[in-house]
């Protein structure tokens, strides 16, 4: 019994390591601009294409081939924001156009690829070993969910020191208290969004990979995302440390329905999870306070 309930923990924290790439993407771009990015699962389709038909087609290894996925939808990112939301935020302050425009955006994305290489299922090449590790006789983990934990872990400690340590990261948060006074103070807006959108496509692929690896690869995957959207809002919107949170609480509560009750009733659970949180506390566990909700 206690085995089993460890190994639940253990896939949960896993699922919710990949849940947290994906919902950090979302508050960082939300801390910056206020409105919440839905194409950012077009995003996490863009970048898990990449990585497998970088292996299958071009003979990549994983390595190569992750970092092309990441520097790919990193760039798909800036180009939705240069070519979209760049000229709706310069014609109007109303960011409720910058999420209508992002829902079309991430249908565009999955019919592109719909259109263009179909919509059937592809399974990713096996990326990790294959079997469990024991650990201490206690329980048994796969290499999957202790390789998705660290990498994740890995790049949430990077984004964490790119934000503290680098001239960048410096000014990102100081444009999440206030955009336009970082604009005043010399901050070159434009390229500070640019940065921050390609951070969030790049974390969007990684999210991409491991979701591709633990389940399928299709079109519609990005669909996926909104879970990692109710992690942020759950944690609360535009705070990183809610973010990963939320991601973390998220995918512990998926995985001990699915093991103690059915998993019928995950995303039942999961949206109860977002209507109580609007409900009674609709700033987050972290309380981050925001100008405009949309």
């Amino acid at each position: 019994m206690i085995e089993i309930l460890l190994r639940q923990i253990l896939n949960g924290l896993s699922l919710g390591s990949v849940y947290a790439l994906i919902a950090v993407g979302y508050s960082l771009v939300y801390s910056i601009l206020l409105f919440s990015n839905f194409a950012h699962g077009g995003f996490l389709v863009v970048g898990g294409y990449i990585c497998y038909y970088a292996m299958l087609s071009a003979g990549m290894d994983i390595t190569t081939a992750a970092v092309s996925a990441m520097a790919g939808a990193g760039v798909v990112a800036v180009f939705t924001d240069r070519l979209a939301y760049r000229p709706i935020r310069e014609r109007s302050s109303r960011t409720i156009y910058l999420m209508i425009a992002s829902m079309g955006i991430n249908i565009v994305i999955e019919n592109i690829f719909v259109v263009t290489v179909g919509g059937r299922f592809r399974a990713l090449p096996a990326i990790f070993p294959s079997g469990s590790l024991d650990l201490g006789g206690i329980i048994t983990a796969s290499y999957f969910d202790l390789f998705s934990l660290l990498i994740s872990a890995i790049f949430l400690v990077i984004l964490q020191l790119f934000l503290i340590k680098t001239k960048w990261g410096l000014a990102i948060r100081a444009a999440a208290y206030n955009l336009r006074t970082a604009g005043l103070m010399g901050v070159n807006v434009n390229r500070l969004i640019a940065i921050v959108f390609f951070v969030a496509g790049v974390l969007a692929a990684v999210g991409g990979i491991f979701l591709s690896a633990r389940y399928t690869l299709y079109p519609q995957m990005g669909g996926i995302t909104i879970k990692a959207f109710i992690a942020a809002v759950i944690g609360g919107l535009g705070s990183l440390p809610g973010a990963v949170m939320g991601s973390l609480v998220l995918g512990l509560a998926e995985m001990l329905t699915t093991a103690y009750i059915s998993s019928q009733f995950r995303d039942i659970l999961v949206f109860s999870m977002l209507i109580l949180t609007l409900l009674f506390k609709p700033t987050g566990f972290f309380n981050k306070q925001i100008g405009e909700k949309v």
